[in-house]
């Protein structure tokens, strides 16, 4: 149950900002957020990361979707076991729905902080949510998928031998 409110308020929290963002400042403007560290700055972007992609919206509508679609599936399905995957799939989800609401209802992703101290993308909330779930969501897989169902195994194989060991 927390990991969906989690998810839940990430969604929020992402377009309540992108919604800021579109009402408040023009398109290509920018102001101060975080003195020497992030401005805002209103950019609408029809590709992926860095906007690559730019001209097949409907590609990454489509996998979008399809990220959304198969995070659900696996979290009914139980896939993840512990808190780190949990936590990894809230992310990815969040940031997939995030951006997947901008995209069929805008045609285009709402970015919004850009980094004064370096050049870099022009990103969002969802974005980071991405840039930090999936990771984390690879880091799971590594080290936990499979290992559960051995250990399960290995239980099931030794309270079936004779309290003698033979």
């Amino acid at each position: 149950m927390f990991y969906a409110i989690l998810t839940t308020a990430l969604v929020v929290l992402d377009q309540i900002v992108k919604y800021l963002v579109r009402a408040n400042i023009p398109l290509g403007g920018s102001v101060p957020f975080i003195p020497y560290l992030l401005d805002l700055t209103y950019v609408q972007n029809t590709g992926a990361a860095f906007s690559m992609l730019r001209s097949h919206t409907w590609v990454l509508t489509l996998t979008s979707a399809i990220v959304v679609v198969v995070m659900c599936a696996l979290l009914v399905k139980g896939f993840f076991k512990n808190h780190l995957g949990l936590f990894s799939a809230a992310l990815v989800l969040s940031g997939g729905m995030g951006n997947l609401i901008d995209r069929v209802v805008f045609g285009f992703v709402t970015d919004m902080f850009q980094t004064t101290f370096m050049e870099f993308a022009v990103f969002n909330v969802a974005d980071c949510c991405i840039t930090i779930g999936v990771p984390l969501l690879f880091l799971y897989v590594w080290l936990y998928v499979g290992k559960d169902e051995k250990k399960e195994d290995e239980a099931d194989e030794s309270a079936q031998l004779p309290p003698d060991g033979n």
